[in-house]
């Protein structure tokens, strides 16, 4: 199947034959859908927090923050910004000059809404020798979004999401989401050393863009919070990118003869997290940022999902070192087997057949892990993974994210399950990824691999099966003890299409 320069270029990319031949019959035979227990639920694998224990949870949170723990945010930032923009590349592209859509009407209706209007303005200004406003009057709507989306102008259609502007300021500098997330990082990441570490996933044609935008505003950002930043970048790397096959089931070759190879998918990002020289992480998605004025409820419950981390944590390492001594009771084995099936929803069969050394081999194993605490808002049809007790491997019942395509939606049951499920994850983690005595876990051990998916495309008029790893938060976290926590809709405010950044949540005070 593969010659010289196929090993060759397999050497360059980082991986080997039997890594190729082992995807291409992942593509041939497909991903096996999990078997589902029930939709996770309030009172059924999500914990709903009342007041007077969030403070509490956040007390314990503000406390770690103090104790010269290495926290970090965590923000995959690589993804272009042209989805955004779907509707106004077709206007462009369309027959019509004048705007006939919804929302191309409100695009335009609320044009001096948007952060980025001044820049705008005065690349409309330098290109066609008119503002805006001057190019509406003449019905010019075109050129205003050619100057929005292409090279000669500010070149957004290019961009990604994290370099353009979200929100204005009335007093300050319009920001974009890379300078909210530093924002954020103040609120709620600050280590006892008054340092914010803040790494992004970035593509390597951004990197330099991202850095220097990062330089400056550190110093502002800096000034208004009282901290000092450190900013890290890594890209995805080349070996993890996975083969493509042609119809037929052999690796789809381009021209030059060399095999496609494509971007895996965000569950890559396993890697470089697992790269990291931190004790607690922060995972958010680079487009879920509001103005400083909405951010209480995000820093409340970013801070409450880290205390809940911290206590179950503190929880997990007293049983494992109860274990490891080897001085337990039988009592003691049935509080820590009641706390892995109550807390971290982690049940299997016949558990009460093992022997007390069967029993704490188990328990031990089951415990040693990373931990994740996932918020969870109410579902209210937005796309996204939902939270659910689902059968593992070993036949154990376990909490996971997982996505439609991991689901038989042709069972009614499961079906049922997944459009009638109460939750969904908005992106929102917090994460543990050291051991009791302080080692930081292997993350790709804990990836399952059996749960990618199949995605069909095409490249220069042909058709071709692409695979994607298993996605960051859904298999490539299926390992990891998981709690979900319910947190408000007000902690999810995503930008998708360019008119959401004229939403109340994306406006100024």
């Amino acid at each position: 199947m593969f010659d010289e320069k196929d090993l060759e270029q397999f050497k360059k990319k980082g991986t080997n034959a039997d890594n190729v031949k082992a995807q291409l019959e992942l593509i041939k035979n497909g991903f096996p859908f999990l078997e589902l227990e029930a939709a996770a639920s309030v009172g059924n694998g999500i914990m709903a927090v009342d007041g007077n224990k969030c403070k509490d949870y956040i007390r314990t949170w503000d406390a770690y923050c103090s104790t010269g723990h290495r926290i970090t945010k965590f923000v995959p930032a690589s993804g272009a910004a042209s989805r955004m923009f779907k509707d106004l590349f077709a206007f462009l592209e369309s027959r019509i000059d004048m705007p006939s859509t919804p929302f191309e009407t409100a695009f335009f209706n609320g044009i001096e809404k948007f952060a980025f209007y001044s820049d705008l303005d005065a690349a409309c200004i330098r290109n066609e020798g008119k503002s805006i406003k001057e190019l509406i009057a003449s019905n010019s709507y075109k050129a205003i979004v050619s100057n929005l989306l292409e090279p000669k102008g500010l070149n957004y259609g290019a961009l990604p999401k994290g370099l353009l502007k979200f929100h204005n300021y009335n007093a300050s500098p319009a920001r974009t989401p890379l300078e909210e997330h530093m924002a954020e990082g103040a609120m709620y990441a600050l280590g006892a050393d008054g340092m914010v570490h803040i790494h992004f996933t970035v593509s390597p044609e951004h990197r330099e863009l991202f850095k220097t935008l990062a330089d400056s505003s550190a110093k502002n950002l800096s000034k208004r919070f009282g901290t000092t930043y450190s900013i890290s970048f890594s890209e995805q790397k080349p070996s993890t990118d996975t083969v493509a096959a042609a119809a037929d089931g052999t690796p789809f070759r381009n021209s030059d003869g060399s095999i496609l190879f494509r971007p895996g998918g965000h569950g890559a990002l396993i890697e470089n997290l697992n790269d990291m020289d931190t004790d607690i992480v922060f995972i958010k998605n680079i487009d879920n940022v509001v103005p400083d004025h909405l951010k209480t409820d995000t820093v409340t419950y970013k801070k409450l999902l880290a205390g809940i981390l911290i206590t179950v944590q503190a929880k997990v390492f007293e049983y494992i070192k109860l274990l490891d001594s080897g001085k337990y009771t039988d009592a003691q084995l049935k509080q820590i087997a009641d706390y892995v099936s109550s807390v971290l929803c982690c049940r299997r069969k016949n558990l009460d057949t093992l022997d007390s050394t069967q029993l704490a081999t188990w328990l031990r194993s089951k415990l040693n892990r990373p931990i994740r605490v996932c918020g969870m808002v109410k579902n209210v049809g937005e796309p996204g993974g939902g939270p659910f007790l689902a059968y593992n491997s070993d036949g154990t019942v376990s909490l996971q994210i997982l996505e439609s395509s991991q689901i038989d939606l042709n069972d009614p049951r499961k079906e049922e399950m997944f459009t009638k499920g109460t939750h969904f994850n908005p992106v929102d983690l917090v994460c543990a990824v050291r051991d009791y005595k302080g080692n930081r876990f292997n993350l790709p051990d804990y990836v399952d691999k059996a749960t990618g998916f199949i995605s069909s495309k095409s490249k220069n008029g042909r058709e071709l099966k692409a695979l994607e790893l298993p996605g960051l938060w859904n298999g490539a976290m299926s390992d990891w003890n998981t709690l979900f926590v319910e947190v408000p809709l007000s902690t999810f405010n995503p930008v998708k299409t360019v008119n959401d950044l004229l939403r109340p949540q994306h406006q100024p005070a």
